[in-house]
């Protein structure tokens, strides 16, 4: 029998697989700004289980994203470049939301999708560990 817990650690993982499809479906139609939030949260809600599975959390986004960067990114559980892909999307769905008249680069957007990806299976990986 799961736990709710893990009930909610595979909803995440499940949600950020399905997130990622949404953003290769909007890449595809070239609805780039949509895109850039997509794969963020589906990072976000990766990161967020992987979080939960060790027992972390936190309220806000800037406090996902210090915790995942000092718990697996400085310890290098997870890659530096999965860290730096994390922030940038982080950066780059902030300032698309926010801000007016941003025009999003949709090649640096496109070149992203791979990366992004492969930090979804990274993390993955860490549940394949357990």
């Amino acid at each position: 029998m799961t736990s709710p817990l893990d009930e909610l650690i595979l909803y995440r993982r499940n949600r950020a697989h399905e997130t990622f499809k949404e953003a290769e479906t909007l890449a595809a139609n070239n609805h780039f700004r949509g895109t850039a939030n997509r794969m963020y949260y589906a990072c976000f809600y990766a990161v967020n289980a992987l979080l939960l599975r060790d027992g972390l959390s936190a309220v806000k986004h800037s406090g996902v994203r210090s915790l995942f960067n000092r718990q697996y990114i400085k310890t290098e559980i997870i890659s530096a470049d999965a860290g730096v892909l994390y922030n940038t999307l982080f950066d780059i769905r902030q300032t698309s939301d926010y801000e007016d008249m941003f025009v999003i680069d949709a090649e640096k957007i496109n070149s992203m999708m791979p990366r992004v990806k492969a930090f979804l299976q990274e993390i993955e990986r860490q549940f394949s560990n357990q």
